[in-house]
């Protein structure tokens, strides 16, 4: 297995930042979608959360299908009726972990408040979210900024918590001076570009997960 580190982090937290800057680090990355599918499922396309499942329960091991990859920044998949989070899946981490003792971990995030204000701006994610279930915001909630910021804070104290004392758990807030400092610190390999992708166009704030 080639993954080297998951991002755990929720939508708007600057996962596709992330990804960048990972790609111009050299480290090839997975984000969202992979086209063509990466291992030997036959599509043509695939979600990065359905092949972290298929992996979980068909092999037992969330990576199996990730071949090839070092890095993953976006996982879940919302859409079509389908409601997929592996970033907030006890199971999927703690796999992870055990399988692969050497990979590591970072949890993109930003202010609670900012991260909700862009949910509820993108498209339409504040209304999937509030129809989706999903792990800590049941159907029918998540349409308030105060349902939404409960949720974020829940999940990331939820991380805290699994990853206590560990030193292969990194909780970047990507909008701090010093965020490209202490990612490089903790892969142990320079990053040339830090930034901003993908603000929302209506409050040109955040960034799409």
């Amino acid at each position: 297995m080639s993954l080297k580190v998951v991002n755990l982090g929720l939508p708007k937290s600057g996962t596709t930042t992330l990804a960048r800057a990972l790609r111009r680090g050299s480290l090839p990355c997975a984000d969202h979608r992979i086209t063509p599918c990466v291992g030997c499922i036959e599509k043509t396309e695939f979600y990065v959360g359905e092949l972290m499942y298929h992996g979980l329960f068909d092999l037992g091991d969330p990576a199996a299908f990730l071949d090839g990859l070092d890095t993953v920044s976006e996982r879940r998949v919302l859409r079509a009726g389908r409601s997929l989070w592996p970033q907030t899946d006890f199971a999927i981490i703690d796999a992870l972990r055990r399988l692969h003792p050497e990979l590591r971990f970072v949890a993109t995030r930003r202010d609670p408040f900012e991260m909700s204000q862009s949910m509820l701006a993108w498209s339409n994610l504040g209304e999937r979210l509030q129809q989706a279930e999903i792990p800590g915001l049941p159907a029918g909630f998540g349409d308030t900024t105060k349902a939404q910021t409960q949720w974020i804070e829940g999940h990331y104290a939820h991380l805290r918590a699994l990853f206590e004392g560990s030193d292969r758990f990194l909780e970047l807030d990507v909008s701090a001076p010093d965020a490209r400092a202490r990612l490089t610190d903790f892969l142990g390999t320079g990053l040339p570009w830090w930034g901003r992708i993908n603000t929302n166009p209506l409050t040109k704030e955040g960034e799409r997960l």
